[in-house]
């Protein structure tokens, strides 16, 4: 085996290598991207599938396989279908990813506390909101349905944004940096959604998990009859029990590349 091993690598060219690399990066970034997801799970489902196919024809199953085959001739539309809303987030990265995201971070990081007192304002005052913070994914085409305000983000400029009586209150605020870029902004609804009786407030959640699921963004919601406050990442949302696990969710997820 050795003798193989030391044969390979004499034989190796720089070619052989750039592909290696670039197989590599493919699978780390299909993994990335369905991590944490129910893609996750309907990967497993497809591997298995592909697994029994290889079993049945080491097997000489003839029947078995024969069905299986037949199902794997559709496997390609599946995968779109079932990996829509991943494969969305994963082509809009791509056409999206900018090299000042470090700054963009480190200037959003500096405001996190101001997002945060806000929302905390808001929860206790049964204020409704929703708040989409930007990460790699550009949210301009969502940004700009909305009424432009690019100004640096304070606790009172958003509470004063979703206090029911503003204009601007119905709708999303886009943070961009350390910056409000719209408000009032309009978010996709996702195709389909398990939010069950969780949510009191349908509406905005759906939006949430909506944008979640088209792009990378970090989305609070803040429901207006409870005050509990939710956090969409990836596809998926669920309720923050405190400001201590929102602030310890949005660094997370922010920071990590």
């Amino acid at each position: 085996m050795l003798d193989n091993l030391l044969i390979i690598f004499k034989h190796i060219q720089f070619t052989d290598i750039v592909d290696i690399l670039l197989v590599a990066f493919i699978l780390y970034s299909i993994f990335v991207l369905i991590k944490d997801t129910k893609a996750y799970q309907l990967t497993l489902g497809i591997i298995l599938v592909i697994f029994f196919f290889l079993l049945t024809q080491w097997a000489k199953l003839y029947v078995s396989n024969r069905i299986i085959t037949a199902f794997i001739n559709y496997l390609i539309i599946a995968i779109i279908v079932l990996f829509q809303s991943e494969l969305r987030r994963f082509f809009a990265g791509i056409g999206s990813r900018v090299f000042r995201r470090p700054l963009k971070i480190y200037s959003l990081t500096e405001k996190l506390d101001d997002i945060l007192t806000a929302v905390s304002y808001m929860s206790r005052k049964k204020i409704g909101a929703l708040i989409a913070i930007e990460k790699e994914i550009d949210l301009s085409p969502y940004a700009d349905r909305g009424t432009p305000i690019d100004a640096l983000v304070t606790k009172d400029l958003l509470v004063s944004i979703f206090f029911p009586k503003s204009p601007l209150h119905d709708g999303a605020v886009i943070i961009r940096g350390d910056k409000i870029i719209a408000a009032a902004c309009l978010l996709p609804l996702p195709p389909a959604h398990t939010l069950g009786e969780n949510f009191a407030t349908r509406t905005r959640h759906l939006a949430a998990l909506g944008l979640a699921q088209e792009t990378d963004a970090a989305v609070i919601v803040i429901s207006e009859q409870t005050g509990e406050i939710s956090l969409a990442i990836r596809g998926q949302i669920s309720k923050m029990p405190n400001q201590d696990v929102l602030k310890a969710s949005l660094n997370k997820y922010l920071q990590k590349k």
